[in-house]
């Protein structure tokens, strides 16, 4: 018998997991930028995206020159700081996500946004290669109405470079940034922690279309 593997599914407000009013603690430093891991960051901007697991993703914008400090979390869902546990039930409603600090002085956010496409699926829906769950949702989550302006011109752009090199639609969700919950200390650069760590990060080997804002 073929059993058939059931979509995951976001859970309404009512259904989601109560959480709890006490953020999770984390370290100060960023371990390989040597950077504040929270703070006010004058004169920098903020960057959200959901892409898989988010231990390759933030590995993949630690290595981003411009980029000042990352740190991974749980966001777009419905639990007040949620435990990964919790997350990963499907209970919450959040997504995997980095959160970038960047100097715009030394990188664009179009720059950064590419990263975002170019290594990870965004046609899948639910899921990442082997990772299924809301939790591996594609998402950018934007700080700005011009976040937003570039958001959709890549999204538009790429989405068309997929469809002619035979892939499916882009179902990366688009949102105004909401809350972001920090992960557990031990996920926060993990990858550095433990190199030889799971990373199931894949792009589609199409790569976004470099200067689409000045075309728009």
């Amino acid at each position: 018998m073929r059993f058939l593997r059931r979509e995951p599914r976001m859970p309404s407000p009512a259904e989601a997991l109560p959480g709890r009013d006490t953020p999770i603690p984390v370290p100060e430093r960023h371990m390989v930028l040597d950077a504040p891991l929270d703070g006010d960051f004058d004169g920098l901007e903020l960057a959200m995206f959901g892409m898989g697991c988010f231990w390759g993703a933030e590995r993949k914008f630690w290595n981003t020159p411009g980029v000042v400090s990352t740190a991974v979390g749980y966001a777009a869902g419905h639990t007040p700081n949620p435990t990964y546990k919790e997350v990963c039930s499907g209970a919450t409603g959040h997504n995997e996500v980095v959160r970038v600090v960047f100097d715009p002085s030394a990188i664009t956010y179009e720059a950064l946004i590419r990263v975002f496409w170019d290594n990870h699926d965004p046609t899948q829906g639910m899921r990442q290669g082997n990772d299924v769950g809301t939790q591996y949702r594609s998402g950018v989550y934007v700080y700005s109405d011009a976040q937003r302006s570039v958001a959709e011109a890549t999204q538009r752009a790429f989405g068309a470079a997929l469809r002619d090199a035979g892939w499916g639609s882009i179902t990366t969700e688009l949102l105004d940034a909401p809350t972001f919950y920090f992960a557990e200390e031990y996920h926060q650069q993990y990858l550095h922690k433990n190199p030889g760590g799971y990373c199931g990060l894949g792009g589609t080997s199409v790569s976004c279309p470099v200067g689409v804002m000045e075309t728009t």
